[in-house]
């Protein structure tokens, strides 16, 4: 089964400029040539660092490639790909793409009944999946789509004894593919013949929010047009150390991590676990570092943690430091430069405080941090430049390669994401909504016509996201335009523009903003259970669990002042007048937010709609009874009173 490569038109009619030998294969076997002995790629495994070189990572694509081939992998198959970030799993989509197969990756916390709907969407015969557990996931997924043919596995424990029937060992696979390449002389370079720059080189997917997440599939033109796009504004150098720790099934990994990878020589590095991920950052120290906002709060979060739990010295030194290094930052951004005093003491800083923070957090080496998903807190974005890191906004999305717009050294600021890259072209149609055209914006959806006339108008992608540019050109997003609603006296407002500045508080981790044709705007809000577990004890407040923290009183006192900050700052009539801490987070097992923890508005209206009710009738509290699921496959219901709980000034 081939995609559909002619949904809007015929490939190479597309891009014309494009050429067909231009692709990621071509570009792996250039590397391999010319540097045959640099190092590509490194894994941590057991404690020591296992290194490819660029001539190792050509031939394991090549060898798995031909054993697929064998197992009658054809051009047009898709390859289901679930695990953390191994190497395996990253030559196993090469190989794939070396045989014009394509690799759609899923979230490695994706349940076996997603699994099942995403095989059978996509007529999936084929998976690589990294160990037991996930090869367990996949065995349950095929009992609904037996068309699953082969299940590929990279780590073998627990697998080699009685392997299930139509599994298979990626080393085996790999040695098989060797041997072909052996006794056939001529296989090798038929198979770097094989790709082409019209080819769907991987096929990712939209968060699903509110439906069926649709299949983006991008082409090897697509993504090597979005990283040299943004090589050339300055985005990514050749031969960056990087760190590949983001879900596979994002496209922000497979664009940073592979194919930014190849196109520059990075030297890609991959954690023995993401719960080792952090202590291995720091014997990475990357020169590239991209994190979500989510992920920097958390880190400035254990900043914060540390320094509590550390000497008075290292805390009285923290709080003259630090908070002058902010206020400087925040000069800096208003055009002040600092005066020689201010210098000396930013200089003594850095040896007393900012570079050791950084080494201790693995950042001592990074040039180029980036962020972006979603806007970044204030306190969280100035605390990171005033520790001497250069952190930037971006903006992007699967359907544009992650990448289209960032801010340069000299544009840095607290409310836009920047301009848009050499060869992007950017625009804010007469209803607000952000237009992009360039040649790393994909040619349409997996069969999904009507979703790509609706996205793709007159050569231009609609993102679906709101915008407008600042006097001096820079973009600024405001949120989803579908999202845009009005209360009942019709305030109009983005409710994820109010629930993201809740959420620059390190207090709140989750916040949905309800307000659609209501009287006043409400918030359902999860705390942050590290950062208020960390407050509760240095105020000396104790707790038994996330529902018992969560329904103190000083807590809600603390949140209410988060509110009451955000109020403040947000027009009148738009403030947050009420809202409730819940108790427990939103959960993507559960359905409340998808894998990138994005809110599914509709599940949380009706799930939590006695909550609701309760706010907008004025209870000071409401009786929740809270359906679980055991692990055992068991049900029960835990019931949970909630307090609600009214702003001042919030109306």
């Amino acid at each position: 089964m081939l995609l559909d490569a002619e949904q809007t038109g015929s490939a190479a009619g597309l891009h014309p400029n494009w050429k067909a030998d231009d692709h990621l294969i071509a570009v792996l076997a250039r590397n391999a040539h010319e540097h045959p002995d640099e190092v590509a790629l490194r894994e941590r495994d057991q404690g020591i660092w296992q290194e490819y070189t660029w001539a190792d990572y050509l031939d394991v694509v090549l060898a798995f490639a031909a054993g697929l081939e064998a197992e009658g992998v054809s051009p047009g198959d898709i390859m289901m790909v679930i695990g953390d970030n191994r190497p395996n799993l990253y030559f196993a989509m090469l190989g794939a793409i070396v045989l014009r197969a394509i690799p759609s990756p899923a979230y490695p916390d994706t349940p076996p009944g997603e699994i099942a709907d995403q095989l059978a969407r996509e007529d999936i015969e084929l998976a690589m999946g990294e160990d037991q557990e996930q090869v367990d996931k996949l065995l349950l997924a095929r009992e609904k789509h037996p068309a699953l043919r082969l299940i590929v596995y990279d780590d073998p424990r627990g697998l080699t004894t009685s392997p299930p029937p139509g599994t298979a060992a990626f080393e085996d696979i790999a040695a098989a593919g060797r041997e072909r390449l052996e006794k056939e002389p001529t296989l090798r370079d038929a198979l770097l013949a094989r790709p082409n720059v019209h080819d769907v080189a991987i096929l990712l997917h939209s968060s699903g929010t509110t439906a069926t997440p649709k299949g983006v599939p991008l082409k090897h033109g697509h993504l090597l047009a979005g990283v040299r796009n943004a090589a050339a504004a300055g985005y990514f150098r050749q031969g960056e150390v990087h760190m590949a720790y983001l879900p596979t099934a994002w496209v922000g990994d497979f664009a940073f991590s592979v194919v930014a990878g190849l196109e520059l020589r990075f030297i890609v590095n991959i954690p023995e676990s993401q719960e080792t991920a952090l202590h291995d950052l720091r014997e990475i120290a990357p020169t590239l570092y991209f994190s979500s906002p989510r992920a920097w709060s958390s880190m400035l979060t254990r900043v914060q943690v540390g320094i509590a739990e550390s000497t008075p010295f290292k805390r009285w030194l923290y709080q003259v430091f630090m908070p002058f290094a902010v206020e400087l930052e925040r000069a800096r951004l208003k055009g002040q430069k600092p005066g020689v005093m201010a210098r000396l003491r930013r200089g003594l800083g850095e040896f007393l405080i900012y570079r050791p923070i950084r080494d201790q957090l693995g950042l001592s080496r990074v040039e180029r941090p980036y962020t972006a998903g979603e806007a970044i807190g204030e306190d969280v974005f100035l605390f990171f430049r005033a520790l001497g890191l250069d952190l930037r906004q971006f903006y992007g999305q699967t359907e544009t390669c992650a990448l289209a717009v960032a801010q340069s050294r000299e544009d840095i600021s607290l409310t836009s994401v920047g301009r848009p890259f050499p060869g992007i072209e950017v625009k804010i149609d007469d209803k607000g909504e952000i237009l992009i055209r360039a040649d790393n914006v994909f040619d349409g959806y997996f069969r999904d016509e009507a979703a790509t006339a609706e996205a793709l108008r007159d050569g231009w992608l609609h993102t679906g996201d709101a915008g407008q540019f600042e006097e001096d050109g820079a973009l600024v997003v405001l949120g989803r335009v579908s999202e845009i609603v009005h209360t009942a006296d019709g305030r109009r407002y983005i409710p994820t523009y109010i629930e993201n500045r809740l959420k620059f508080s390190q207090f709140i981790k989750d916040a949905c903003v309800i307000g659609a044709a209501r009287p006043f705007i409400s918030a359902i809000v999860c705390i942050d259970f590290e950062a208020v577990g960390q407050w509760a004890q240095e105020n000396g407040i104790s707790y038994t669990s996330y529902a018992d923290l969560s329904q103190k009183p000083r807590v809600y006192d603390l949140i209410q002042g988060v509110a009451q900050d955000v109020n403040g700052k947000m027009p009148e009539g738009l403030h947050v007048a009420r809202f409730v801490n819940l108790h427990k987070e939103f959960d993507p097992d559960d359905g409340e937010v998808t894998r990138t923890r994005k809110l599914r508005r509709e599940l949380i209206d009706e799930r939590y709609a006695d909550i609701i009710t309760a706010i907008y009738d004025g209870r000071d509290e409401v009786d929740y009874e809270a359906h679980i699921t055991y692990e055992t496959g068991q049900t029960g219901v835990i019931a949970r009173r909630l307090a609600i709980r009214t702003t001042e000034g919030g109306g």
